[in-house]
């Protein structure tokens, strides 16, 4: 006999709510626990019985089994501590009714920038990008958004997740309160709570300028705020910080376990650059010196009491800046290539550490006496940890007034509100190789090939799909637009391999709902097996694909490739095609010549 489900999962609930009532009356429970524990536990029960014996899907009841397993383990350790209030009491001494708004504003600020403006409630995969990166100070939409703007989902949800787990820290150490013993919170607007909550956003938003402004070529993504939140907590609390960036890790895996509560997975083929590859680590190097330089200011104005030891500093900052990957440095070197500087970058995350310790533990010792003041080691220091913040200004400001070239594209284009859309091979990468640099073997004039975005009046030149992804996924989209619209280029690959002569293909683009309008061919491929002394050569126009025979430099004649199942005769030989493969017949001989393109 099947059970419902709703008795099955509702059954243990209601016995569970009776007998802790019961044991409440006899005094033998608290009411706290009963419900953040006994509930919580009787409803994984149920969920157990229901997946058991009444087909509750498993997704199901392990979503709802992870959310009720973390109110229980909470509840467990609340029963066990006892605070009586002692954990909301300790932050509402330093935030307003123990919330912290300003990271909440953030938050939701920046979802919502993803959400409404970037079109991620339409498609929270592929939202428009490119209108929103920092191509240019010539493009000063591109500025004021970039920092506020994501590639993706997943570039959302981490830079998020890394808000939720860091700016509150940042924002305790920034305190809605005064923390000085004597200071009222409402003897002034510099003490004002309220007031100090609302100017904890509007530092975001400033630094988060700040990181668009003088970070080195465009930049897209909230990181380097959350590094700057990172900075801020670190030269306050450094044991805290390190240990709320496994706080990120332990919430980005819980919302794993909720949106996906079971996953198959199965050996594929896949396609992607080295992870590290993208990564705007000078926006995160910058970012995290502008929140420890500030934390740095804000600890000389408060009590010795409040700076961690120097030790606690230093392990705390490097293991963050090792955690967080700012080690990265890299470079390009060609279409699809990229150098990693590992060493380079761990030398740099040890000077960081020791600038941040410098800035915060120095004395106030002086070293130069003027008539307007002393200069002391610790206004040295600060000075000295925000050097490397100048220099990287000094490098930006030219770098980011670079435009691009006014010269067309090589190949026919989409032309939509001002944006060019093609596909190139091996064409210098206007971005890159705008500032021509040599250092370490390395250089800024490299190629690039793929599907390309051109908007001169916006300053964009950039490689948006490369020429791999579309040989591996065969089909792509690329979305361009503005504040306010959005218009999705589809761009789709076509192909044949000759047998060890490679590809011929070509690349087709549409705006969506148009018609298809080929803007590149590949040049034609020779197949290695010869055939009665003839070799079969394939050819792409803007519809078909053809096939010639030769023998030596002579072409003997030519053909459209036959569809599929069919055979034509040319030069002698007679072509066979089988589905998606080509043979080459002649008399008793049978050579496989080429194969049509397979893609994931």
């Amino acid at each position: 006999m099947s059970v419902p489900s709703w008795l099955a999962v509702g059954g243990p609930l209601l016995v569970a709510a009776v007998v802790l009532v019961v044991l409440r009356v006899h005094g033998l429970v608290r009411a706290g626990d009963a419900v953040l524990v006994g509930l919580p536990a009787a409803g994984l029960v149920g969920l157990a019985l229901g997946w058991w014996v009444a087909g509750v899907s498993l997704s199901v009841a392990l979503f709802w089994g992870v959310l009720l397993a973390l109110v229980a383990s909470v509840g467990v350790v609340r029963a066990l501590d006892r605070p009586r209030g002692a954990w909301v009491g300790r932050l509402r001494r330093r935030l307003l009714f123990g919330v912290p708004w300003g990271s909440l504003v953030s938050a939701v600020g920046v979802l919502g920038f993803y959400l409404f403006v970037q079109h991620g409630l339409a498609d929270p995969y592929r939202p428009l990008k490119i209108p929103f990166v920092s191509w240019s100070y010539l493009y000063p939409v591109g500025v004021l958004t970039a920092p506020f703007a994501h590639a993706g989902l997943g570039h959302l949800t981490g830079n998020l997740v890394g808000t939720l787990a860091l700016a509150p820290v940042a924002e305790y150490a920034w305190s809605h309160f005064p923390t000085e013993r004597g200071e009222s919170a409402f003897a002034s607007w510099r003490t004002n709570p309220y007031v100090r909550a609302a100017l904890f956003p509007v530092g975001v938003v400033g630094v988060g300028l700040l990181t668009s402004v003088f970070s080195w070529g465009p930049i897209v993504g909230f990181s380097g705020v959350v590094f700057a939140f990172g900075g801020f907590a670190l030269v306050r609390y450094p044991i805290v910080t390190v240990v709320a960036l496994s706080v990120r890790g332990v919430v980005s895996t819980v919302l794993d376990a909720l949106r996906d509560p079971v996953v198959v997975a199965s050996a594929s083929p896949s396609y992607g650059g080295p992870w590290w590859a993208g990564i705007a680590i000078q926006g995160h190097v910058l970012g995290l010196f502008l929140g420890g330089v500030l934390g740095a200011l804000l600890l000389a104005r408060r009590s010795e009491s409040e700076r961690p030891s120097a030790l606690r500093l230093w392990g705390g900052a490097f293991v963050f800046a090792v955690s967080m990957s700012l080690w990265i440095v890299w470079w390009y070197r060609g279409p699809e290539t990229y150098v990693l500087y590992r060493g380079l970058g761990v030398v740099m995350i040890l000077g960081v550490a020791a600038l941040l310790v410098l800035a915060v533990r120095s004395s106030d010792r002086t070293l130069l006496d003027f008539e307007e003041g002393a200069l002391t080691r610790r206004h040295a220091a600060i000075c000295l940890a925000f050097v490397p913040v100048l220099v990287m200004a000094g490098v930006a400001v030219p770098v980011n007034l670079v435009t691009i070239s006014e010269e067309p594209l090589p190949n026919e284009a989409i032309h939509v509100e001002g944006y060019d859309v093609t596909y190139v091979e091996n064409v210098p990468n206007q971005r890159v190789s705008a500032v021509p640099i040599e250092a370490f073997g390395e250089t800024t004039q490299v190629n690039a090939s793929g599907v390309v975005v051109r908007n001169p009046d916006r300053h964009v030149w950039t490689e948006a799909v490369s020429r791999g992804e579309l040989a591996f996924y065969g089909t792509s989209t690329v979305k361009v637009g503005g504040v306010g619209w959005v218009e999705t280029i589809q761009a789709h690959r076509e192909g044949w391999v000759a047998a060890g002569g490679g590809p011929v293909y070509r690349v087709a683009l549409r705006e969506r709902g148009g018609s298809w309008e080929t803007v590149f061919r590949s040049d034609p491929a020779t197949a290695d097996p010869t055939v009665a002394g003839r070799n079969v050569t394939l050819a792409v126009t803007n519809t078909s694909f053809r096939v010639r025979v030769q023998r030596g430099n002579e072409t003997l004649d030519s053909a459209p490739l036959p569809a599929a199942n069919e055979s034509v005769s040319v030069g002698g030989l007679r072509l066979v095609r089988e589905e998606s493969t080509l043979y080459a017949v002649h008399n008793e001989t049978r050579v496989q010549v080429a194969h049509e393109e397979r893609y994931q």
